[in-house]
Parts: structure tokens; sequence; C-alpha cells
């Protein structure tokens, strides 16, 4: 392995830069929220109970701030990792309400279509689901599994100590689910069981018409407040379940215990989603395109940039000029250096940084 990809997998995410974007990212859907016309409800007592587990799960990790014994840390980093996780999840789905609010129309029509091109018939599928019960049970529980998983994966991360894989995980989770709402507001869309299904319900999935129903009352304002603990998934495309089933994969492929299990128990999720999350394929594949994108970024993007910075080197012209030039003239560049002068040594040194094989 270059030393460069060494440097990498050896980096922590400080988790003060994952405070600070998820606290941020609150703020910004509180003033979305503000322009929408919405507010929390104050009387809800579920939400107040889950407040209350929220402020004991701060307490806890205040306690537990300068651990020494190796229970003490497994309960501190599953605070951290479970709680960061959890935060994301509720400002996400708390976000998704004004983003809503903000949209015009719906694309189900492109939707379909692109689904007629790769000759996925959604009727047929959901069909089949409704003329057998034991698979609808099957298919509701496998969906409800969304929080299983990060659960054992967060779990896993702290009582072994990877905290570094944890918040890698945490941070391509938070990026993709940004990413999400912002497509959603460009591909607002009903879902396929209120655009297509026309008659009697034989069978109502998950995700139920709650993006037909709930989309328009928002935008006419005339929903004015909401329970964080009472949200319903408005996000057609795309398909935040296949988001988080394929981060969850990534997350889970490196470690050979939970490897397989997780792997199969996300593919259930996957095969549930078009009639328990009412998606389309399009949906899907837009999802899995975004978590793909969200972990490239955070894996060679952001992990670059913190080993870069904890390894600061001084102005150095020469070496700014290579970082702009391709790999392959990098290469040819150093094979016609005839000697071992500083040139020929700042073009190694950027090899070594990009981890090119030479």
């Amino acid at each position: 392995m270059p030393s460069s990809a060494k440097n990498k997998a050896a980096v922590e995410i400080p988790g003060r830069w994952l405070v600070a974007a998820i606290g941020l990212s609150l703020l910004a859907v509180l003033a979305l929220m503000a322009r929408a016309q919405l507010d929390l409800d104050p009387r809800n007592l579920v939400d107040r109970l889950f407040g209350l587990v929220a402020l004991g799960g701060v307490a806890a990790r205040i306690a537990l701030r300068g651990p020494r014994t190796r229970i003490y840390c497994i309960a501190r980093d599953a605070i951290d990792h479970i709680g960061l996780f959890a935060v994301i999840c509720l400002v996400g789905a708390l976000a998704s309400y004004p983003v809503a609010a903000a949209t015009q129309g719906f694309d189900d029509f492109a939707l379909e279509q692109s689904d007629r091109l790769l000759r996925f018939d959604w009727i047929r599928w959901y069909d089949f689901v409704a003329a057998h019960p034991w698979l609808q049970l099957t298919e509701s529980l496998a969906y409800q599994s969304i929080f299983v998983t990060p659960a054992i994966l967060l779990g896993y991360f702290a009582y072994s100590g990877r905290r570094a894989e944890a918040r890698l995980f945490i941070a391509s989770f938070w990026l993709a689910a940004v990413m999400t709402l912002l497509l959603f507001m460009l591909a607002p869309a009903q879902g396929p069981l209120a655009y297509l299904w026309h008659g009697r319900i034989p069978y109502m999935p998950q995700s139920a018409l709650y993006q037909a129903q709930v989309i328009p009352l928002l935008r006419n304002h005339h929903v004015h407040s909401v329970a964080v603990t009472s949200l319903h998934g408005l996000v057609c495309a795309p398909s935040f379940h296949t988001v988080s089933a394929v981060l969850y994969i990534i997350a889970a492929w490196p470690i050979r215990k939970l490897r397989w299990p997780l792997l199969a128990l996300n593919f259930a999720m996957l095969l549930a989603t078009p009639v328990e999350g009412t998606h389309y394929l399009t949906d899907m594949i837009v999802g899995a395109l975004v978590a793909v994108t969200a972990s490239i970024a955070v894996r060679r993007g952001l992990l670059c940039l913190l080993a870069e910075l904890r390894q600061p080197v001084p102005f150095d012209p020469l070496r700014l000029s290579l970082r702009g030039t391709t790999d392959r003239r990098l290469l040819h560049m150093l094979a016609m250096e005839t000697s071992s002068g500083p040139r020929a040594n700042a073009i190694l040194q950027e090899i070594d940084r990009r981890g090119l094989d030479c």
C-alpha cells in the first residue's frame, strides 16, 4: 500500500467538525421552517419524552468526558456515534418538510418514463406483493430495518475502538442526506402508488400516500406544526432507503464478521423498497449514485485534505506547479529526470502523495 493510502486510512475526522456540520444543518433547517411557516409542536408528549432521553444522553456523555477504563470508552464512543447519527436522521427528516413546501409540481411522468426505458413494471411488482401476505410481512420488516444496520455498525465500531471508521461513516451519511434533499427539490414526486394505481388499494405499503397527501398541504401552508417523532417520508427521488443501504454495505464490507449478514439484510431492504417505499426503480438508481458519490467525496476528498493539514509543508513553487499536472504527465516527467536533485525529489513526493504506482 502506498504511504499516502496508509496515512489516509489512519486519519480521523475531528468530532468538532461533525458537530459543527450537524449544528449548521439544524440552523439551516430551522430557518427554512420559519420561511415555510412551520413550527415544532410543543404539546406533543412523545416529543417531550424523546427530548428527555436526548438530555439524558448528553448528561451521560458529559459524565464520560475522561474515561479511563475500556467499558467507559465503549460507552462514550457509543453515545457519540449513535447520538450524531440519530441527530442527522432527525434533522434530515425534519428538513424534508420545508424543502417539500418550496417545491412545485410533480415529476412522476418523467420518472415513470425512465422506468419504462429500464423495463421496470412497478404495477406488476406491486400486484405480486399484494397477492402474497407472507411477502408483505417480510418486506415490511426488511424496510423497517433501516435503523437496525447502523445500530449494529456503530455499536461494533464503539466496541472495537474504530472511532475513525465510525466518523467516516457518519460524515458520508450526513453528506448523502444533504445531497438527497437538494435533488429532492429538483424532482419532487407523488410516488408510483399514487400516480400509477387507480381504484381500491389492496395493500397499503409502509410509505402509504404521504407524498401525494402531505406535500400539497405544505405548499399551500395548511400545515403549521410538525411533531419530530411523527415525521413521514416525503422524498421520492432519490430513494433514501437505497442511499442508506449502499452506505451501510460500504461501511460493513471491510468487517468480516458483519459483511455477509448485513449484506443480506440490506439486500432484502432494497428488494422491499419499490413497494414499501413506493419508489420508482429510477429513484433507487439515483439513490445508489448519491451514496457512492458521498462516500468517494469523503474518503478521497475530505480525508486527503485532513492528511495534508496534519502534515503541513512550507511553500514551494515547484511543488505547487506539480499539483496541476496530470498523473500521466507527472510519471513522464519522472522518467525524463536524469539526476536526483530537488526537482526529482519534488516529483517523487507528489507521486507518493497521489499514491501512484511508478
